[in-house]
């Protein structure tokens, strides 16, 4: 669809749109989660309730699948998620750090020349 793109489609390839395909298909997982995340705050019936809560949990696998296949297949995804996920320090101060240089590939198990 057309209004899937800010560009010409037929100036994109194949790759930058399947990219585009799978980053709104992200975008529609994150909007389903936050769909059922408030019918659920506001459900009264608990089986409803625990229903809809399993199918909010449906859609965040659908997310982390896409959100994994853009690390696999676009550029910048990877290097980012290595520096914010999976942190517990504030995620400011991840970024501070990240900037600084202190916490590169931090998290990923593999040593720096300076670490050796």
């Amino acid at each position: 669809m057309a209004r899937d793109y800010h560009e010409p489609p037929e100036e994109l390839d194949e790759k930058v749109r399947d990219q585009i395909r799978a980053i709104n298909s992200l975008k529609e997982e994150i909007e389903a989660v936050d769909w059922y995340m408030q019918r659920v705050a506001v459900a009264s019936n608990q089986e409803l309730k625990d229903i809809m809560w399993h199918n909010a949990k449906e859609e965040m696998e659908h997310a982390m699948m896409a959100l994994e296949w853009l690390r696999r297949n676009m550029d910048g995804w990877d290097e980012q998620m290595r520096t914010y996920l999976f942190t517990e320090k504030p995620i400011l101060e991840v970024e501070e750090d990240a900037e600084s240089g202190e916490g590169s590939n931090s998290g990923s198990g593999s040593l720096e020349i300076g670490e050796l």
